[in-house]
């Protein structure tokens, strides 16, 4: 879960949302109910009527914030004694997502 802390829709910040997609290269993420665009398309075998369909458009990976406790919470990086590397929440130190880095062996 993430929230929009800034960006273009001033509808959309403060709304939190869950990721859908990373998109590494661009440093874009995809969230869930954010950034809605409306696409006319033609009739298609997938779509016989065509229309308006909506989409979740990408937007850039500084105008989020992963939610801990409901709260938006910057990011840190820990190096664990087992080697591995972790992203813990500042606020209240809850580990974030998978290791980064494995632990040796």
């Amino acid at each position: 879960m993430v929230m929009i802390i800034a960006g273009r829709d001033a509808k959309g910040r403060g709304k939190t949302g869950r990721v859908l997609r990373v998109l590494p290269a661009e440093n874009r993420v995809v969230v869930e109910g954010v950034n809605i665009c409306r696409k006319h398309t033609r009739p298609s075998q997938k779509n016989p009527e065509g229309g308006v369909v909506e989409l979740e458009m990408s937007i850039h990976i500084s105008n989020v914030q992963p939610v801990v406790d409901g709260k938006p919470t910057r990011v840190r990086f820990e190096n664990r004694a087992d080697g591995s590397k972790v992203r813990v929440a500042v606020r209240g130190g809850q580990v974030i997502g998978q290791p980064l880095r494995k632990a040796r062996k």
